[in-house]
């Protein structure tokens, strides 16, 4: 199953390759990684998507991170309200011909060109990972000439939804 883990670690030299280190190792495979500054200075935020067979692995990937010199907080964030987001560049070939086409299909996903040439097209688009991999399916039949994404960076909404107690009748 798949989890979103988000670490805040002290930003210096060799913490990300320590982390990651530490995943390989133990054999868990990262499905996507961001690492940026946060609002406090000298502090950095890792997310991660990491691929988890069983309860007990997760505990100790959790336990084991946490025990890192630089870790400050570790957090599995995959069952909370988030705020998850990724951001894709696409080079699309877009011949005049299909253009219209094209642009009406990237019009839902709020996509935006950021360069054009005569027969490609570079989308950037951002979303949730779901909504990346949709768009870049719409566009495969397009043919596809490259293609980078970002990573996810999430965080926990400040409101959770409170679950209501369900009422039995029976």
């Amino acid at each position: 199953m798949k989890r979103v883990i988000t670490t805040t670690v002290i930003n210096q030299s060799g913490v990300l390759n320590r982390v990651t280190g530490l995943m390989m190792k133990r054999q868990f495979n990262i499905e996507s990684i961001s690492v940026g500054h946060t609002e406090q200075p000298g502090m950095s935020k890792m997310t991660f998507i990491v691929n988890v067979e069983d309860e007990g692995k997760l505990e100790q990937l959790l336990k084991q991170l946490q025990k890192q010199i630089d870790v400050i907080k570790v957090n599995d964030i995959t069952d909370k309200a988030v705020v998850m987001r990724e951001l894709a560049l696409i080079k699309v070939v877009a011949p005049p011909a299909v253009r219209s086409e094209i642009y009406s299909i990237v019009e839902p996903f709020r996509a935006t060109v950021v360069d054009m040439s005569k027969n490609v097209t570079t989308f950037q688009v951002t979303g949730d990972p779901e909504k990346i991999e949709a768009f870049i399916d719409l566009m495969k039949p397009y043919g596809i000439k490259e293609l980078t994404r970002t990573g996810v960076s999430a965080f926990v909404r400040e409101t959770q939804k409170v679950q209501a107690p369900q009422l039995n009748i029976l």
